[in-house]
């Protein structure tokens, strides 16, 4: 990777044009994003593309990923795709905005975050876990389809942990409306790719317009009895309430107030839930790693039940976890543009260039990963990782945008997992794993039917 890099900056200027067929791209876009990668960018670091009058770099190498998202952080932005795709449901939150209102807002929910913080939240996370393991008592010799089932684990970790319980949110139909949301992302991506206006109608727009009113409708109810009952929590409704800008001192509306909550529960809760339905898919065909799973948990927990104290010392299991997001990133593309010309290596990006990096191409990247379609935990074991390029694996982004909720993502994944595998084997799954598809986060094609066997 790093000698085709060196190789192709020898030359200033330009970087070098890879055709596309702009039919064949919308019928991707229209069908899976996924498929609308470059097939070139899992074998090259980059590919350069024109199309629809807007100059388009996909980066690979980790290299250039870094000096993009890192060095020139202050030279990006989110974009149109962004607002397009994101904009109607989540506003002008911490993961739309830019620039000082990103940083102000982001600056308004780090104590949430915090090493210490998270650590207070972990017995709501077992709580959580166990809560879902004894309704799976109940299903026994019944095949679960395991999004569904993350789903709502994780969706009850982010409203108890977040919003202290949620003042009775209707947690399937929140679920639904999420689900019909992201349903027509194709369709969004690729009447942006053509430059068509917002208001072109398209299959599912409508079911998605109304998923936004009732998400957005049920959490403003949350925020007015919140501030009826002036009931004092410590969660992050009471931080955003809280929030004030510190250069200007004005409060967050109750709008943007909507915009982050918006973002954290459908972002913060989906992401972790499909991270935790493809890792029990690959445990469930990898018997052996599930096998070494259990023994380390047994060893940790000497066969207790789970404590918060225990989640920290399940390296393994973050193991697993980490190879099954690498192999299906849950946010599988990360998209700037430029907001003025800046210089990458040697090549010059001009100002309004649509930069992507292919998290899904970079982790399955044939310079980068040996066998990279294989499901090896061990390539991240801590010594293995010491040895890897920082932006080779990077499943929650990188740079300053970097997802605030990594920390909260990595121990609600390792408590949720070890609190099943406790008591049940999976088994069940098919003997090759359903397509990927992108729905902004990375979906299954079909459903993820598994099999429980009570250890």
């Amino acid at each position: 990777m790093n000698a085709s890099v060196n190789a192709a900056t020898e030359s200033p200027g330009a970087f070098p044009l890879t055709p596309r067929s702009m039919p064949r791209v919308l019928l991707s876009l229209i069908r899976n994003p996924l498929d609308a990668l470059p097939p070139q960018i899992f074998e090259e670091p980059f590919v350069f593309t024109q199309m629809a009058g807007k100059s388009r770099l996909y980066l690979a190498d980790p290299e250039l990923i870094y000096q993009a998202l890192v060095r020139n952080s202050d030279a990006l932005g989110k974009g149109e795709d962004v607002q397009r795709l994101l904009g109607p449901a989540l506003g002008d939150g911490i993961l739309t905005s830019d620039g000082a209102h990103w940083k102000w807002q982001r600056q308004s929910v780090a104590a949430a975050f915090r090493h210490e913080k998270l650590l207070e939240l972990q017995p709501a996370m077992i709580a959580a876990a166990e809560h879902r393991r004894d309704l799976w008592l109940t299903h026994r010799g019944k095949p679960l389809d395991l999004c569904q089932e993350m789903m709502r684990t994780t969706f009850d970790i982010i409203v108890e942990t977040m919003m202290s319980g949620g003042d009775g949110i209707d947690v399937d139909r929140v679920e639904r409306n999420i689900t019909n949301y992201l349903k027509p992302t194709g369709w969004k991506f690729a009447l942006g790719l053509v430059g068509a206006p917002n208001w072109m109608p398209h299959p599912g727009k409508e079911k998605a317009r109304a998923a936004v009113i009732f998400l957005r409708a049920t959490l403003a109810t949350v925020i007015a009895e919140r501030r009826r009952s002036g009931l004092e929590r410590h969660d992050l409704v009471s931080m955003l309430l809280e929030a004030a800008d510190p250069e200007t001192g004005r409060m967050m509306s109750d709008e943007e107030i909507i915009d982050n909550l918006m973002t954290f529960i459908t972002a913060g809760h989906e992401t972790t839930a499909l991270g935790l339905a493809w890792t029990l898919h690959l445990l469930a065909r990898h018997q052996d790693c599930q096998a070494r799973l259990f023994h380390e948990i047994a060893t940790v927990t000497e066969g207790g039940p789970l404590l918060a104290e225990h989640v920290g010392k399940l390296t393994y299991a973050r193991q697993v976890f980490s190879e099954s997001m690498r192999l299906y990133p849950p946010a599988p593309v990360i998209s700037r543009t430029a907001i003025r010309e800046f210089t990458l290596g040697a090549y010059r990006i001009p100002a309004d260039t649509i930069l992507y990096v292919p998290i899904y191409a970079v982790h399955r990247h044939a310079a980068l990963w040996e066998d990279p379609l294989v499901f090896d935990p061990e390539r991240f074991d801590p010594e293995a990782s010491r040895s890897r390029h920082r932006f080779a694996f990077m499943p929650f982004g990188a740079g300053p945008r970097v997802c605030i909720g990594n920390g909260f993502a990595m121990m609600e994944a390792v408590a949720i997992l070890a609190t099943l595998l406790q008591k049940f084997r999976v088994t069940g799954a098919s003997e090759t794993s359903p397509k990927p598809v992108m729905k902004v986060t990375l979906r299954p094609m079909h459903p993820l039917p598994i099999n429980l066997i009570e250890r």
